[in-house]
């Protein structure tokens, strides 16, 4: 930045105060090693040389030179898509007056893509850092550039803007992925040659395999791995020891898009097939719950499914995380309470048997002590195949419809695949098994019977099973 002796007399007290500020950051920033982001080496791998001595871009990391529509970046957890992205953002406002920011949620927007470690504020220079404005939910930078924040979550409120580029983070775990992509596509109207910038880890939703086909879509793939050097050493030792090798590692680490695998408990094509954007009218809400091991990083899994007129379970919230027990048992009341649930699903075996007391007693807390706490308890003792078979034959049925995008349900969904690890199905999954279960045994009781090979006792002479043999004597009947 450079200005006059004239320039520098010509300004009033709040500008030399801003001068001053700037200043300050642009001395702070250079004695912490900050460069600026772009290398001229072509085959740059962001390590520190002559003229770039902190952290800045690697070759994969820069914008492909050729007028794309969209730069969709799909990699692993760690390669830096977030830092990319910003990045990419802060260069287009100095020239573009409107930009738009999306997360996934309200929250991811503000938390990652502005205020995160590798988000906007962090990453604008000193000369060129904008102010945010929570209550507009803007970005301002100092050429009057603007940068707005909306949630991927709220679709409609991206009806009516007008931008000239956006920068749209984690697309694939976008709720409601194509209603928000085309609402946004609607508003990328300014400008000669609106561009998107997507920066996700992958996966094989129908949306995120079509733009990496377009032709005007310049995609870049990467790994974990191309990051590893500026990585702490604790997500090494956390993350990528526990999933390198796995069926989710190659999705999260390596980046592949994965299709439907080999002896997976669910296809995704089932559950893309059954998704829909809102329920129908519901008769009845439950709420499944896996509760935490004792294992580290082990989540609390809290499913809330519905059931319709039309026979078919519909799965309205994932609010699995990771959780103390109390805090545990407030989310599970508070998604009742949400949700209008009838009655709290609660798997009871594994040691968890702690759950029970916790549950009523914050259920009491909240709910007063004349009030008997809608819980059920499920003893999950058949194997963890056998239980969710019924389960699984319904997505295949199409008749478990998902409302929205649930991306680590999915993911666990059609990674986990029982022959491999028999015992050790994931908390959400179990969750929403537990659920669906509940709901299929009070309204479909013939269809759960779990049949044993080997326990003939019961019957018919034929062989045939008595629930099964009741349904084909009432089809019968009415055919006569």
């Amino acid at each position: 930045m450079r200005i006059s002796r004239a320039e520098l007399a010509g300004l009033g007290p709040a500008e030399l105060a801003r001068l001053e500020s700037v200043l300050e950051q642009t001395v702070q920033e250079r004695e912490a090693g900050k460069v600026p982001w772009l290398c001229g080496r072509p085959d740059c791998d962001g390590r520190p040389h002559q003229g770039r001595m902190g952290p800045h871009a690697r070759a994969s990391q820069v914008p492909p030179d050729w007028e794309w529509d969209v730069w969709m970046l799909l990699a692993g957890r760690g390669f830096g898509k977030t830092r990319v992205g910003a990045e990419w953002s802060i260069r287009q406002a100095r020239t573009l007056e409107r930009g738009a920011l999306i997360g996934p949620t309200a929250a991811d927007t503000r938390d990652i893509l502005v205020q995160g470690e590798s988000g906007i504020l962090a990453c604008a220079p000193a000369t060129f850092r904008p102010v945010y404005n929570p209550s507009k939910r803007q970005l301002t930078y100092p050429n009057g550039a603007i940068q707005t924040l909306y949630s991927a979550d709220e679709p409609n409120r991206l009806r009516g803007p007008q931008h000239h580029y956006g920068w749209f983070d984690e697309m694939a775990a976008w709720r409601y992925l194509q209603a928000a992509w085309d609402m946004a596509q609607l508003g990328m109207r300014l400008g000669e040659h609106p561009q998107i910038c997507v920066t996700t880890t992958p996966r094989p939703l129908p949306l995120i395999k079509q733009l990496a086909k377009d032709p005007m879509t310049a995609l870049t793939k990467g790994t974990t791995y191309d990051n590893l050097h500026n990585l702490a050493p604790t997500f090494q030792r956390a993350v990528i020891a526990k999933y390198e090798g796995t069926t989710l590692g190659r999705q999260e680490l390596d980046a592949e898009v994965l299709e439907d695998l080999p002896g997976a408990l669910v296809a995704r094509r089932h559950i893309d097939g059954a998704r829909v954007e809102s329920a129908p009218a519901l008769i009845d809400i439950v709420i499944g719950m896996d509760p935490a091991g004792t294992g580290q990083g082990d989540e609390t899994g809290l499913v809330v499914v519905g059931r319709a007129a039309d026979g078919k379970s519909y799965v309205l919230h994932d609010g699995s995380e990771k959780l103390s027990p109390n805090d545990a048992a407030n989310r599970a009341w508070g998604l009742m309470e949400t949700w209008g649930g009838s009655l709290l699903i609660v798997e009871d075996n594994g040691g968890k048997d702690w759950i029970e007391s916790v549950l009523r007693a914050v259920y009491k807390e909240r709910e007063g002590a004349s009030n008997a706490a809608p819980l059920r308890r499920v003893n999950a003792s058949q194997g963890k195949r056998l239980r969710a078979q019924p389960v699984a034959m319904r997505y295949e049925q199409g008749r478990v419809c998902h409302v929205g995008v649930f991306p680590d349900l999915e993911d666990q969904l059609t990674t986990w695949i029982p022959e491999e690890d028999p015992t050790a199905s994931p908390d959400r999954l179990d969750a929403m098994v537990h659920a669906v279960a509940h709901l299929m045994k009070k309204y479909d009781r013939s269809e759960t019977q779990f049949l044993n090979p080997h326990a003939l006792k019961g019957r018919t002479s034929t062989g045939e099973h008595p629930a099964i043999a009741a349904r084909r004597r009432a089809a019968e009947r009415r055919a006569s």
